[in-house]
């Protein structure tokens, strides 16, 4: 006989994934997370919890889910995002298919799966007699530039109420991630002479002065990789990522532009990254004077990491230890994601989530068994944390 827990789960995450929440920022042929965004607001709402709207971008709406204690007690935020990348190459991409003990779909494993875990949450959170707050926020944009995660994070400043820990419930085949890289994208332009290609000593190539910039990336590169790593994620890494330059044949290439991703651990910050590329090019404007180039950050984020003798880092520790009966890993993850915001902002945070594949690719899916793990997990978690009367 089949848990009853475990049926609403996978209906709760069907539901979410047959609505289309492409972030239309990556594909403008699609909506965003409205149409979402107010499902989760009327499914919460019908269970009797608190619900906030926000929409400081218009048609970019992120959704604020309380289930509120009898007060003195510690608050914990859940942070999901609503979006998903884009499905081109996807077949039926809406359409929630279960098989051996998986669903398949566009955004089942990031991380609508996720999003149900913690509706579930709340809503249980909401008949356990806790002292604390449960706040469940289910924000837009985290796939492109994570509007949806700093607006709910200023309007939690803007009420006052104080946060004492936070799970973002991304995926993490079951461990616990406590640490994450950053990372920064800049562009760097060259500016030459057009000449004509018969007469190249009349012109300046902006290309050989990329050509130049490459190599001397390549070389700090290297540097970049022979200090002590971090013992969760290991080095941080630097290489170009694209390129483009010239404006024809038979004339010398008078402009060529350079992107650069730096990719950071804790102890780095953009400042460093972007300081390690103004180095180069004043090296290479030193050895020959008529480079002329400028360098720009297009996008930059923080690494994110949490003391690992945390109070939330314990509780989750806890809570996975006795759903499981197993140790669940402390780990870094490649990737960023809105953790480092939500740590930015004073709260201690650490991410788990369920077991899966495919994430931003063709064919993604999520184990339904470990879903209903990541329920279980927050639900003990938020005893822990919240406190009951």
């Amino acid at each position: 006989m089949r848990n009853a827990s475990v049926d609403s789960l996978t209906g709760l995450i069907a539901d979410l994934v047959r609505i289309d929440s492409v972030n239309p920022s990556l594909d403008p042929d699609h909506a965003g997370e409205a149409r979402i965004a107010r499902f989760v607001a009327e499914w919460a709402e019908a269970r009797g919890l608190t619900v906030e709207w926000l929409e400081g971008t218009p048609g970019r709406p992120s959704v604020v889910v309380t289930a509120k204690g009898s007060g003195g007690g510690a608050n914990l935020l859940l942070n999901g995002h609503l979006d998903t990348v884009g499905v081109k190459g996807m077949d039926d991409p809406f359409h929630p298919n279960v098989h051996e003990g998986r669903m398949y779909g566009r955004g089942v494993f990031d991380m609508k799966a996720s999003l149900a875990a913690c509706l579930l949450t709340v809503a249980e959170a909401s008949t356990l007699g806790l002292t604390g707050d449960v706040i469940f926020t289910a924000v837009a944009d985290e796939e492109e530039g994570s509007v949806g995660t700093e607006e709910t994070l200023a309007y939690l400043q803007h009420t006052g109420k104080p946060v004492a820990a936070a799970i973002v419930t991304e995926p993490s085949e079951l461990q616990i991630q406590v640490a994450h890289r950053g990372f920064a994208v800049m562009e760097v332009g060259f500016e030459g002479k057009a000449s004509h290609t018969a007469k190249p000593a009349a012109g300046v190539n902006a290309l050989t002065h990329m050509g130049r910039l490459l190599h001397a990336v390549e070389r700090q590169a290297a540097h970049v990789n022979s200090g002590q790593p971090h013992p969760l994620l290991g080095h941080g890494s630097l290489l170009p990522v694209l390129a483009q330059g010239g404006q024809e044949l038979y004339t010398t290439p008078a402009s060529a532009t350079l992107t650069l991703e730096r990719r950071t651990v804790p102890g780095e910050s953009q400042e460093l990254a972007r300081a390690e590329i103004n180095g180069l090019l004043t090296e290479l404007t030193a050895a020959d004077p008529s480079v002329k180039a400028r360098v720009r950050t297009l996008l930059a984020r923080e690494p994110f990491e949490v003391d690992t003798g945390s109070s939330i880092v314990r509780a989750v520790a806890e809570a996975a230890r006795a759903v499981t009966g197993a140790e669940a890993p402390l780990v870094g993850a490649p990737y960023w994601t809105d953790a480092a915001l939500v740590a930015a902002a004073g709260i201690p945070t650490v991410l788990y989530g369920p077991r899966g594949g495919g994430i931003h690719q063709s064919v993604e899916w999520v184990e339904l068994d470990s879903v209903e793990t990541v329920r279980q997990v927050l639900v003990r978690t938020a005893r822990a944390i919240c406190g009951a009367d």
